[in-house]
């Protein structure tokens, strides 16, 4: 036996609520606007020709016409640069803060070619004091574009940092450029020449009053497993049968500290990789490329151990780089995983704890 309270509330349908909107609309053709408002003023809303007097009739036409002058724009209200009253949350110093990925054509100098112009997204960030608010982040994107119109050079990039730095007043800055560089390869044996594009970026970076200059950069290639390749040829000289190795593409995400005075070029960098690796992938490829490539990465199979080591040595034999960090990963043809690596030199780049989603952003989709 159910017993139901007689205190229990009803739930309303669409005829009560035609009801209660009925009787809510005779109601209001007696009262006052502000009575209305005093009750709710989202009511007003419900109602024919309900504004209310203490509700101004606000323009909805666009005016083209106006032109903001010194005192307006004085006048208008800036909540990034307000009292440290307006802050959510704990009062804690902020490393970054800024914008990422705006992007605009930006000159740079190489080594061979003369100067190019390339899509550049550029990454702008400032430490934010514990009692400040925020920044102004359209700031940045002036600043920047202050020197958009120069060849860049660190030498430039420093001159944007210094504009963040007293602009945001901030103690630490940091700017990063990232960009697609086209350097032309010529094929093993065919002769042919043809674009490779290599990930760069440049980053310049202040703390405590010390400015460092960072590069990074991804170089593409095979990597044939030195295990693989023993046992297929165990395979054809024990029981004549044919077997291949397998190899896949691999990808080393190479950063690097530039020291000193001597400039260390885009070529260079790139040259390096090759040197320690020399497998990088192929653009232009004929027949005899293709038997080249084989014969190359037969000659050169590697571990992705071997691969970071390697990549080290090159690196540590050259003045121009201090710090760095070599990550690499071969994106397995035999395994449904990755085979990776990580090697660092000094402390800028060391770190116990690694990003969950490192090593799946070092994946080149062509």
């Amino acid at each position: 036996m159910n017993v139901h309270p007689s205190d229990m509330k009803k739930v309303a349908d669409r005829s009560d609520a035609k009801e209660a909107l009925d009787i809510l609309r005779a109601w209001a053709e007696t009262a006052t606007p502000e009575e209305v408002a005093d009750l709710d003023p989202a009511i007003a809303r419900l109602l024919p020709q309900g504004e209310v007097s203490n509700y101004p009739a606000l323009r909805r036409d666009y005016p083209e016409d106006f032109k903001p002058d010194a005192a307006y724009k004085a006048s208008m209200p800036d909540l990034q640069n307000g009292p440290s009253s307006l802050i959510k949350g704990a009062r804690q110093q902020l490393q970054h803060v800024g914008i990422s990925n705006f992007r605009l054509p930006i000159n740079f100098h190489t080594r061979e070619n003369g100067d190019l112009t390339l899509e550049t997204s550029v990454t702008g960030s400032v430490s934010l004091e514990a009692e400040k608010k925020g920044i102004n982040m359209s700031r940045i994107m002036r600043s920047f574009y202050k020197h958009a119109e120069r060849t860049f050079s660190f030498e430039v990039i420093e001159a944007a940092l210094d504009d963040y730095i007293s602009d945001l007043d901030s103690i630490d800055a940091r700017i990063q450029m990232r960009f697609s560089f086209p350097m032309k390869i010529t094929s093993l044996r065919s002769g042919l020449d043809g674009y490779q594009y290599y990930d760069i970026a440049m980053e310049l970076v202040e703390h405590d009053g010390v400015r460092r200059k960072f590069m990074h950069f991804d170089y593409v290639y095979s990597s044939t497993c030195p295990c693989s390749l023993e046992l297929s040829e165990h395979a054809r000289q024990a029981r004549g049968q044919l077997a291949t190795p397998h190899s896949q593409r691999s990808v080393a995400r190479i950063s690097v500290e530039v020291v000193g005075e001597e400039c260390l070029w885009f070529e260079d960098l790139i040259g390096l990789a090759r040197t320690a690796v020399a497998t990088e992938t192929q653009v232009m490829v004929k027949r005899e490329d293709e038997q080249a490539f084989a014969e190359l990465n037969a000659a050169n199979p590697i571990f992705v151990e071997d691969a970071a080591r390697l990549f080290s040595e090159q690196l540590l034999n050259d003045a121009r780089i201090g710090d760095f960090r070599v990550i690499a990963s071969h994106q397995e043809s035999l395994h449904s995983h990755d085979a990776v690596s990580i090697t660092t030199k000094g402390p800028t780049f060391a770190s116990e704890s690694l990003d969950p989603k490192l090593f799946t952003t070092l994946f080149h989709v062509g």
